[in-house]
């Protein structure tokens, strides 16, 4: 029993380790910084409900190329958006995209498990986004309907007037922050862009921001970080528990329990073993760039133990769901929209990976 718990408390002080700082502090101050220094007017012009469905869309969909991000990460940027007003269509579009199309991730995708399924990620992840932001639109519309009506009278807020290449500088230093912090580069590289852009965004802060504005983001980004981090910890080390049953029954590490017992259902090209590979990688937590050597190494790939069609479906639900995220994603969504969400990510990649698989 206390190396079942162990493995989820190993799980968690790994998460805490390798992710708290590098990953989920820069993007809750980005979340926050989008509810309080970004005019409700702005994200309902790209990605409320009345916005034209093409700009909306194709925005949300290729928004992970820049960010680096897991699919924990995402949640408080993605509650940003979602909070201000935006469409639920474009929202989950955002939400899907972030973690699964990377550039980062596609690159090592490519060079890892060949150029063929790298391509074929990229390509299926965006069209994946519009799908199953589509979807999501159509069958909560009724949502969007309540938000049009929220909406129809808005004016714009009475914050402090400036030039919008200031605020377009103040995002764009955050996100680099989000970039470099969670990139594979050095320290020694890192640290000093990380202290120049933290100085320059201070500086911005105090002579292009009111004092009031500044506070709301402190108070706000404590707010989220509160409702958010610790159902995120309680995932995670949820996640870390079940990798420990895994290992009680396979003599491996409770992080590769799961890959070893579950090889022999994901090594065909058939819908079985996609649906399967699908399930693993939404309840499976992944970080950045690691479901690359996770598919490759931990389930086979590189050996064959993986057929490409599961393969490919894992690499399409794994970055975009895991445990962590399914039970912040409810809880900012609700049940019923986050159940459907989550089952169209599960359906589609399946039926993606499957089609990849006939096609090989």
């Amino acid at each position: 029993m206390w190396q079942i718990i162990e493995a989820g408390i190993d799980t968690l002080l790994k998460y805490l380790s390798g992710h708290v700082l590098t990953c989920l502090i820069p993007a809750f101050f980005i979340a926050v910084a989008i509810v309080v220094f970004v005019s409700k007017e702005s994200v309902l012009k790209y990605f409320g409900v009345g916005a034209k469905k093409y700009i909306a869309y194709s925005i949300a969909s290729v928004s992970g190329a820049i960010l680096a991000v897991c699919s924990c990460t995402i949640l408080p940027i993605f509650a940003g958006i979602y909070k201000r007003g935006a469409g639920i269509g474009p929202a989950t579009s955002f939400l899907f995209s972030g973690p699964a199309i990377n550039i980062l991730a596609i690159i090592l995708t490519a060079r890892v498990l060949g150029f063929e399924i790298g391509l074929a990620r990229v390509v299926a992840a965006i069209i994946m986004a519009i799908v199953i932001g589509s979807l999501m639109a159509v069958i909560f519309r009724r949502h969007d309907e309540k938000i049009r009506n929220e909406n129809k009278f808005v004016v714009e807020e009475n914050r402090k007037k400036r030039k919008p290449a200031i605020s377009t500088s103040f995002f764009i230093s955050l996100v680099v922050i989000l970039i470099v912090v969670t990139s594979r580069t050095s320290w020694l590289i890192k640290f000093p862009i990380i202290y120049i852009l933290t100085i320059f965004i201070a500086v911005l802060l105090i002579f292009c921001y009111t004092r009031e504005e500044v506070k709301e983001w402190g108070k706000e980004t404590w707010f989220l970080t509160k409702r958010i981090f610790p159902v995120l910890l309680a995932g995670v080390f949820v996640v870390g528990i079940i990798g420990g049953i895994a290992s009680q029954f396979v003599d491996t590490p409770p992080d590769k329990a799961v890959g070893i017992l579950v090889k022999g259902y994901i090594g065909k090209n058939d819908i079985t073993s996609c649906f399967v590979a699908s399930i693993i990688g939404a309840i499976l937590y992944m970080p950045t760039l690691l479901e690359i050597p996770i598919v490759n190494d931990l389930f086979g790939y590189s050996s064959g133990m993986i057929g490409d069609g599961p393969a490919l479906a894992l690499l399409l639900a794994g970055p975009s769901l895991s445990l962590p995220n399914m039970i912040v994603i409810t809880r900012v969504m609700g049940t019923k929209k986050a159940a459907v969400y989550i089952m169209l990510v599960v359906i589609i990649s399946t039926l993606v990976g499957y089609t990849y698989g006939v096609m090989k």
